[in-house]
C-alpha cells in the first residue's frame, strides 16, 4: 500500500480510503466489520464516513454507519491504527430528521460532532468535513449556479472559528470540505489566512472517468493552495465496473436499487462506460481496476475512496493499487473523454 500525508498535516493516510456509506443498508454490521478487517490487512488505514450514512439517507437508518464503525473500534481496540474521517450534513438536502437547524454554526457543529463521536465510540475525529455547502449549489445533476432564492449570508469566518475551538479541545485534528465549488473553497482559504484560522486540508468531491470536472474547476486551486482531493465515486456508483453492461443484471446493484441516482444513469454515461470497458478489454485489464488506477495516478488525488457491497468487489478494488496505466491507454481514455466530456456532473 502507498501512503501520503493529508496536506499541511503530519497525518499519514493510505492512498486508498475505505468508504462506508453502504454499511447499515446494503451491508450488515458483520459484513461491514469484515470489510474493515480486510482493508486493514491490505494496509488501508483511512476510513471515511458521515453522520447521514448509510445512503440514500433514511430516518430509520440514520447514523447506523457510524454505529457499525464504532462497534468495530470498541471490539478491536484499534482506534490508534485508523485515520477516521466523518462529515456534518449540510442544509438543503431534506435531512430534517438529523437536526432541526441544518445550517452551520457553533451550536449545530458541536451537536453533530458530539453525536458522531458517541456513535463512533471515540474521543476525536481525525478529519471532520462539511458534507455540503449551505448555499444552494452543487446539487447532483445541476451543472450551473442558479442565484434565485439564495438567502444565504456569508458565515464562513464563524464556521471556521467554531471548528477552531473544537480543534483546540482535541475533538478534531483537521478539517475539510465536500461537494464544494471553487468559490466556496477559495472563501474558506481566504478566511483562514485573513483571521489565522484552521486551513482546510482536503476537498471530498466526485472524480472518475465519467466526471473529471475537478480538473477544470478545482485542480489549480488544489495545486496552488496545497489542498488535496479525496476522490469519491471513482467507479460512478459501480457503472465503471461493467456490471450494468450485461443483459442479466443484479437487482441488488446500487443503480438498480436506487434508480433515482440519475447522475450516473444517463444514456451518455452508460455509452461512455461501455467504451471504457472496451479499452480495458483490449488491453487485458479489468475495467474496474483501470478506472481506479486512472484516478489514483492523478497528482492532485490525495486518496481514492472506494466502497463495495461484497468482499469480491473490495478485493478487486484494492487490487488496483499497484496498477500503472501506459501512455497509450491514457490516450485512448482521452479520446472517450473528448467524445463524452464529463457525462455525470
Amino acid at each position: 500500500m502507498k501512503y501520503t500525508q493529508l496536506p499541511n498535516t503530519q497525518i499519514e493516510v493510505s492512498k486508498i480510503c475505505l468508504g462506508t456509506m453502504t454499511f447499515g443498508r446494503q451491508n450488515t454490521e458483520t459484513e461491514g466489520h469484515a470489510q474493515i478487517d480486510y482493508a486493514l490487512d491490505q494496509g488501508i488505514n483511512f476510513i471515511d464516513t458521515a453522520e447521514m450514512y448509510p445512503v440514500p439517507a433514511h430516518e430509520p437508518t440514520y447514523g447506523h454507519t457510524e454505529i457499525i464503525i464504532g462497534n468495530w473500534l470498541k471490539k478491536t481496540g484499534k482506534r490508534s491504527e485508523i485515520v477516521l474521517a466523518s462529515k456534518i450534513a449540510g442544509a438543503n438536502r431534506g435531512l430534517a430528521f438529523i437536526r432541526e437547524d441544518l445550517g452551520f454554526n457553533a451550536q449545530t457543529i458541536r451537536e453533530s460532532l458530539d453525536k458522531s463521536l458517541s456513535r463512533l465510540q471515540t474521543d476525536y475525529i481525525d478529519l471532520y468535513q462539511l458534507h455540503w455547502p449551505e448555499r444552494k449549489v452543487n446539487f447532483f445533476g445541476q451543472r450551473a449556479f442558479k442565484a434565485e432564492d439564495d438567502a444565504w449570508e456569508d458565515n464562513i469566518q464563524s464556521v471556521l472559528e467554531a471548528l477552531s475551538g473544537l480543534i483546540r479541545e482535541g475533538k478534531i485534528r483537521t478539517i475539510g470540505l465536500s461537494n464544494e465549488t471553487p468559490w466556496g473553497v477559495m472563501r474558506f482559504l481566504e478566511e483562514s489566512k485573513k483571521h489565522d484560522l484552521p486551513k482546510i486540508t482536503t476537498i471530498q468531491n466526485p472524480y472518475s472517468l465519467v466526471n473529471r470536472t475537478f480538473e477544470m474547476t478545482l485542480h489549480e486551486i488544489a495545486y496552488r493552495e496545497k489542498v488535496g482531493l479525496l476522490a469519491y465515486s471513482p467507479l460512478a456508483f459501480g457503472l465503471l465496473s461493467g456490471k450494468y453492461n450485461v443483459e442479466t443484471q443484479d437487482p441488488n446493484a446500487r443503480l438498480n436499487l436506487f434508480p433515482n441516482f440519475a447522475r450516473y444513469n444517463s444514456q451518455s454515461t452508460r455509452e461512455a462506460s461501455k467504451m471504457y470497458q472496451q479499452i480495458a478489454s483490449d488491453h487485458g485489464l479489468s475495467v474496474t481496476q483501470m478506472a481506479l488506477a486512472f484516478v489514483q495516478q492523478q497528482s492532485f488525488v490525495t486518496s481514492t475512496i472506494i466502497g463495495a457491497t461484497s468482499m469480491a468487489q473490495l478485493e478487486e478494488n484494492i487490487g488496483s493499487q499497484n496498477m500503472e496505466l501506459s501512455d497509450s491507454i491514457v490516450r485512448e481514455i482521452e479520446k472517450v473523454q473528448n467524445r463524452f466530456p464529463d457525462p455525470a456532473p
